[in-house]
């Protein structure tokens, strides 16, 4: 008799915590030629797709910009994925959220585009914008914040 694969339903629920905490819109786990897949659908969107844009390298040590501390700042949303950033839902639109914006928690934020797909990054409460730390196309690493409210 083949030995038939038994979903782990603890495994399961894990992963569909993890998409449901970081926004992202699948996860795979595998172990061995077992493997699990869990996927959500995301709700429908007013985003465009948008070309690649080149991008200069930044130099080896990070950029003037970035701070001495590694620490982000107090309340600062950070990238839960590698991907590209982009602040409105087109080019020339009004940006999801610019400083001073009063937002509520789940209001999409900006997008990170990872691997073709566009991910919502969500405020995790509400508040103000203070300030918005990347900029409009640029790549994000994750755990790099984006965008902070207060």
């Amino acid at each position: 008799m083949p030995n038939r694969f038994a979903p782990d339903a603890e495994m399961i629920r894990s992963l569909a915590a993890v998409i449901a905490e970081t926004g992202l819109t699948e996860i795979e786990y595998s172990d061995g030629d077992r493997r699990i897949r869990v996927a959500r659908m995301p709700g429908p969107q007013n985003v465009m797709m948008h070309a690649p844009q080149a991008v200069a390298p930044s130099p080896v040590g990070g950029t003037a910009a970035t701070p001495a501390s590694d620490a982000p700042p107090a309340n600062a949303v950070v990238s839960p994925m590698v991907g590209t950033v982009y602040l409105a839902a087109e080019p020339g639109a009004a940006p999801f959220a610019k400083p001073g914006d009063r937002v509520n928690e789940g209001q999409t934020l900006l997008i990170i585009e990872a691997m073709k797909v566009m991910n919502p990054i969500k405020s995790p409460r509400s508040g103000t914008v203070g300030q918005v730390l990347v900029k409009n196309a640029e790549p994000v690493e994750y755990g790099q914040p984006l965008i902070v409210v207060d």
